[in-house]
């Protein structure tokens, strides 16, 4: 008999009938003959409802109590569902996370799983039930409730599946897998049938939304098989695993974008050693993240330095920079808020010479300007211009064969794919 871990997100939870869904899928997945422990988010609008509550109160809530009352929305969901099997005649057991014990650090909104007592689990297990847990919670060791951050139910499931060693630990979600790129965007984007750790940790950090990045890093740490699905319809949906070597890896698994990015840039900044340290220090002191980095090659002892930040931090790191810049006493500033990040994901770039010539020839072919350059051992990553996002993963998807599932792809004169 083989443990699942079954993970239902807030849309899938969303109303009664919804609720009512998931018990038959649930059911469903106990009556092929496997232990099942559930973990669910809290109905969908909930959590922003409670933190609107919280804010009619209070301006800036305080934080642990603020977790104490966003955590009642799982409390409803995992009860509710509970409720569902029992009428349909599954023993189930439903527990917040303090009652299964999921201990974390005190660091409310954001805390981080630090340890799982699975002995209450284990136990209705063997009795025969079917366990409920409510995600995104936790407790710290003074027994306050804390919260895992927007997301944190997939980390939950990640957490408790290695804890209980399942064999797979399932993220039921609106979409049918993960796909090679947005399908808004890309109406000839294709469901993978498989992606390693590696990929989707690229993915994940570049902007696809299907799952939480801590969640991922979880799974590849304890080596928990994931798989996103559908709750609405019936699929293999796609499965998250470690590289195989014994599988020819495709060239390019997906492109990722990212909208959120906003450009900074000093001309005729000293061409000096520390000067990169003078100009992001500052930015990094404000807890800004800094993405992509460019400086020019200095011929005449002055160079051009630019880097990234998220969108929302353009406007203090803009004035952060002016502010170092006049501390320098020279430096011309400059900024930019309409890019986007285009991004190339897959394993297969180890092998495979000239993928990036490939995509520089596809985005000019459609006149598109590269800005700045970023690469790692399975990504590259190209800022351009906001209007040509669409246009850009429209070029790249074909030029990279992911149009068809079985397109080959010229890559500097070899084939790939």
């Amino acid at each position: 008999m083989a443990l699942i871990v079954q993970k239902y997100g807030g849309t899938s939870v969303g109303t009664p009938e919804r609720i009512e869904h998931v018990a038959e899928k649930v059911i469903k997945t106990r009556e092929a003959g496997n232990d099942v422990v559930v973990v669910v988010s809290a109905m969908s609008g909930e959590t922003n409802r409670l933190i609107e509550l919280a804010k009619a109160i209070h301006s800036r809530p305080p934080a642990r109590e603020l977790d104490l009352l966003v955590s009642t929305g799982e409390q409803v969901t995992i009860a509710l569902l509970g409720m569902a099997l029992e009428k349909r005649g599954h023993a189930a057991r439903c527990y917040t996370g303090a009652q299964v014990k999921i201990l974390t650090d005190s660091a409310h909104s954001k805390a981080r799983i630090q340890e799982i007592d699975a002995k209450v689990v284990t136990e209705d297990l063997k009795q025969g039930r079917i366990v409920v847990v409510a995600g995104f919670q936790g407790v710290d060791s003074t027994g306050a409730i804390t919260t895992l951050g927007r997301g944190g139910s997939d980390t939950t499931a990640v957490a408790l599946a290695a804890a209980l060693k399942a064999e797979e630990c399932q993220i039921y979600t609106d979409v049918d897998g993960v796909y090679t790129t947005d399908p808004r965007v890309c109406s000839k984007a294709r469901r993978l049938n498989r992606i390693t750790f590696e990929e989707m940790l690229e993915m994940a950090s570049l902007g696809s939304k299907i799952l939480q990045i801590r969640a991922v890093e979880f799974a590849g740490k304890y080596h928990v098989p994931l798989r996103v699905l559908s709750t609405f319809d019936e699929g293999p949906g796609t499965l998250i695993s470690f590289e195989d070597d014994t599988m020819e890896e495709p060239l390019i698994s997906g492109i990722a974008f990212n909208r959120d990015e906003a450009k900074l840039t000093v001309l005729n900044t000293p061409d000096r050693p520390g000067i990169a340290g003078m100009i992001l220090g500052p930015i990094s002191d404000a807890n800004i993240e800094i993405d992509m980095i460019v400086q020019n090659v200095s011929k005449s002892g002055a160079t051009d330095f630019t880097f990234t930040v998220h969108r929302n931090d353009h406007d203090r790191a803009l004035e952060i920079l002016q502010r170092t810049v006049e501390e320098m006493g020279e430096g011309e500033v400059y900024s930019d808020t309409k890019i986007v990040k285009l991004s190339l994901v897959g394993v297969g770039m180890r092998s495979h010479a000239g993928v990036a010539t490939t995509m520089f020839k596809a985005l000019a072919s459609e006149g598109i300007n590269i800005q700045m350059i970023s690469t790692s051992e399975i990504k590259i990553s190209v800022v351009v211009e906001e209007k040509y996002l669409e246009l850009g993963v429209r070029a790249l998807h074909s030029a990279f064969g992911l149009d068809d599932d079985d397109a080959t792809v010229r890559v500097e004169g070899k084939e790939a794919g």
